[in-house]
């Protein structure tokens, strides 16, 4: 596909100065409509976004199929976890330390104490990590959109993007 375009882009190139060159008085509306009947730079370019469309559908379909998967795995996870906390609980109950089956061995096993946090305004600095400054981008560029000069930092040349409607 990208050498097919490149072929009719040369070939939509030479055919627009040809037509220049001899027909000068032309307008550039009458020079871009007659170059575009001639040649198959339209059709190929209609091409390549009925496939970038198709790609965006794909990505579409997968973004969901991959969000209901994760739910599920979500759901798989929590099942799972309430089931090993009920078995553990009822061993604990029990009084039963390990059990040993021919497919598996469990061991009831004691865990640490969990870390609860009363007030952290009382914690000592020295349980305290500084955290890294990061650049604030998005505010950066809103002022130099804003016309701030900011030492270190300028807005680049925009380029130009294609707008898409399938409605």
């Amino acid at each position: 596909m990208h050498s097919q375009l490149s072929v009719e882009f040369q070939q939509h190139q030479f055919l627009r100065e040809r037509l220049k060159a001899e027909f000068p008085e032309a307008d550039d509306e009458t020079l871009r409509d007659t170059v575009e009947g001639m040649t198959l730079l339209p059709d190929v370019l209609a091409a390549i976004l009925r496939s970038h469309l198709d790609d965006q559908a794909m990505m579409n379909a997968l973004r969901e199929r991959i969000g209901d998967m994760q739910e599920r795995l979500a759901r798989i996870e929590s099942r799972s976890e309430r089931k090993r906390a009920i078995v553990a609980g009822v061993m604990e109950r029990a009084d039963i330390k390990r059990l040993s089956e021919p497919d598996f061995t469990a061991s009831l096993r004691p865990t640490p104490a969990p870390l609860i946090i009363l007030d952290e305004a009382l914690i000592p600095a020295d349980y305290w990590k500084v955290q890294p400054a990061k650049l604030d981008r998005r505010g950066l560029a809103v002022a130099l959109g804003e016309g701030r000069r900011v030492p270190g930092a300028t807005l680049g040349n925009g380029g130009s993007t294609i707008a898409v409607r399938t409605r």
